[in-house]
């Protein structure tokens, strides 16, 4: 195969699109919002990028058949929604399992992405992704960054946070060229962090990012599923914690009710 092949699945004609990318990264948390997204919305497929950039593999479905690790682009059409604003924007939504294995790799699928996205008329775009924090927190932040100081103003009205030097070391993979790239282009970009501990998958955060997104563009979107799985990792967590207590020698709270 080629070093980038894309497979064209269906071709809608979108209402003023915004691109929204979650890919794999700190904490899934872009992945689990933008995949949330398709979930809870009716989507169609219409774009399949592969690459040899993606690791050797494949996965194999719930029928065992197997397919080419790739990224997907889908469409989901809001603005013809009945409980949508009249005023929504579609949405073209990226997703997949893998990032390139490459510096090089992450450019060029950068570029195969953007090229995408102009075949739809995209102009605006959020990159979705996780900022580590080194700590378990209870309520995450939104963090901002975007590639033009035009568009500060909007994120935080909607109640994004923008820190000197975070996150520290810059943007790295897809999410931070989108901004790089996209930005040579004329793309108006902007990438949400929700803060996370980066230990483990959060989708406390990814709600967060998700909470956020909904204020910038205008839909609504349930969150069921989103809360039972932060729900299950809180469990986690707390097995997590008290075999750290017990390896330290600090009490449990059942040890606790034997003690006075």
């Amino acid at each position: 195969m080629d070093e980038i092949e894309i497979e064209t699945l269906a071709d809608p004609e979108l209402t003023d699109p915004v691109l929204i990318e979650g890919l794999p990264g700190v904490g899934h948390v872009g992945k689990l919002a933008a995949e949330h997204l398709l979930e809870e919305f009716d989507s169609q497929p219409v774009r399949r990028v592969y690459a040899d950039e993606f690791p050797p593999q494949v996965t194999i479905g719930d029928d065992g058949v197997a397919e080419l690790a790739n990224a997907e682009f889908h469409a989901v059409d809001l603005a013809d929604r009945d409980d949508s604003d009249a005023d929504c924007s579609d949405l073209l939504v990226l997703v997949g399992d893998h990032q390139a294995q490459s510096n090089d790799g992450h450019y060029r699928l950068t570029d195969a992405f953007l090229d995408v996205a102009g075949e739809f008329g995209v102009s605006r775009a959020y990159a979705l992704g996780g900022v580590p924090t080194g700590e378990l927190i209870e309520d995450a932040s939104v963090l901002g960054a975007v590639n033009d100081a035009a568009l500060r103003d909007g994120l935080e009205d909607a109640g994004v946070e923008f820190r000197e030097d975070e996150p520290a070391g810059g943007i790295v993979g897809v999410s931070g060229l989108l901004l790089g790239l996209g930005g040579r282009r004329g793309l108006a970009a902007a990438c949400l962090m929700g803060e996370t501990s980066g230990y483990l998958v959060d989708p406390k955060s990814a709600q967060a990012v998700l909470e956020t997104l909904e204020a910038l563009i205008g839909f609504e979107v349930g969150y069921d599923s989103l809360e039972g799985r932060a729900e299950e990792m809180e469990e986690v967590i707390g097995k997590i914690q008290e075999m750290q207590n017990q390896q330290q020698g600090i009490p449990t709270e059942d040890d606790l009710r034997y003690i006075g």
